[in-house]
């Protein structure tokens, strides 16, 4: 069997401060125009009073991390691919300005089934808990 290049515990951290052309690239990209992500004076008048992140772009930065975990294992007898979020949860907003750090740590690992779980928690500049998800790859062995 093949061993796995990763262990439970394994980590990796992806920080980055959302600016404003960020939220509005990523809103022409997804076509998610939503006045909490562009609409300046909706939001002053909301009781958020600003502009917001979008969770999806939350999640964007999640794929991000886990990219970076798992970048050692280029040479590996298997790609890890990805096949799934659970849990995900945006727990607080991400204002334009913030600054998020992404942490993605392996849980579990199912060497049966060739797949790994991780927990990610991404957090703003206060040390506050903004978003939560797990992560599922599968290991494919390479023909």
């Amino acid at each position: 069997m093949i061993e796995f290049y990763v262990n439970i515990g394994d980590s990796a951290q992806f920080t980055k401060t959302v600016s404003e052309s960020d939220v509005y690239q990523f809103a022409g990209i997804t076509g998610d125009f939503s006045p909490n992500h562009i609409n300046r004076v909706y939001m002053e008048n909301s009781s958020f009073g600003r502009l917001m992140a979008h969770g999806a772009l939350l999640v964007g930065f999640m794929s991000t991390v886990s990219t970076m975990a798992i970048a050692h294992c280029r040479e590996a007898d298997e790609t890890p691919v990805a096949v799934g979020y659970d849990k995900i949860r945006f727990l607080k907003p991400v204002f334009l300005g913030d600054t998020v750090t992404t942490t993605y740590t392996f849980s579990s690992i199912d060497p049966e089934k060739r797949r790994s779980k991780a927990k990610i928690e991404v957090k703003n500049q206060n040390g506050q808990l903004v978003a939560v998800a797990e992560h599922i790859l599968q290991w494919v062995p390479n023909t």
